[in-house]
């Protein structure tokens, strides 16, 4: 059977997190909502749009969420290419997003991105000598969707630096505990020593 075509790059029409959720009711697998909403779903309200929606899984749990993500197909996304995924196919070890297409409206849903770790510890994956127990790292919001706390999350978005991740750092900056600044300032000069976020903390 031939699979579907990937629509353009930028064909996103993003699940709210509530349907991420709500499809992945039953995984007793680790995940968690990062990116952009997960800084909103830890302020407890939307601050900006997003574009996409992201959430993270183990790499060798990545099976299971295939499994439960019912009528999607599913394409490996890197160095801007995005090829088919065919059922029950291993992903390379240079993969770390998997695009999940939906075919009756041609758009993608939701990005599902595979991380280093085990369920017990949260590795950041850039850079793996930062590791802290997972419990302390996701949070969960009243409505039980788990989500990476916010100074992961700075943490990642700090590589780039685009319009939105400088509007989130400001916008999360004054809400962050003492505990989360010098923790993010400590990663952040492990990680990208010099960056300018760190004058901010």
């Amino acid at each position: 059977m031939k699979h579907p075509e990937a629509p353009d790059h930028d064909a996103w029409c993003t699940w709210h997190p509530r349907e991420l959720a709500a499809r992945l009711t039953g995984v007793d697998r680790p995940w968690c909502v990062v990116g952009g909403w997960a800084l909103d779903l830890w302020h407890g309200h939307q601050t900006r749009d997003h574009e996409d929606l992201e959430f993270t899984v183990l790499r060798e749990d990545l099976p299971i969420f295939r499994s439960a993500l019912k009528g999607v197909v599913f394409f490996t996304a890197g160095g801007g290419i995005v090829e088919y995924l065919p059922e029950g196919s291993t992903i390379p070890a240079s993969i770390s997003q998997v695009w999940c297409l939906d075919v009756a409206d041609n758009c993608w849903r939701v990005d599902m991105m595979v991380e280093p770790g085990t369920p017990e510890s949260w590795v950041c994956k850039r850079n793996q000598s930062i590791v802290r127990p997972r419990a302390e790292m996701v949070g969960v919001t009243d409505t039980g969707i788990p989500y990476l706390k916010a100074a992961a999350i700075l943490l990642l978005k700090a590589k780039h630096q685009r319009d939105k991740d400088e509007f989130d750092f400001r916008t999360a900056l004054p809400k962050l505990e003492k505990a989360e600044r010098d923790w993010l300032g400590a990663s952040l000069g492990a990680t990208h020593p010099g960056h300018d976020w760190i004058k901010l903390l």
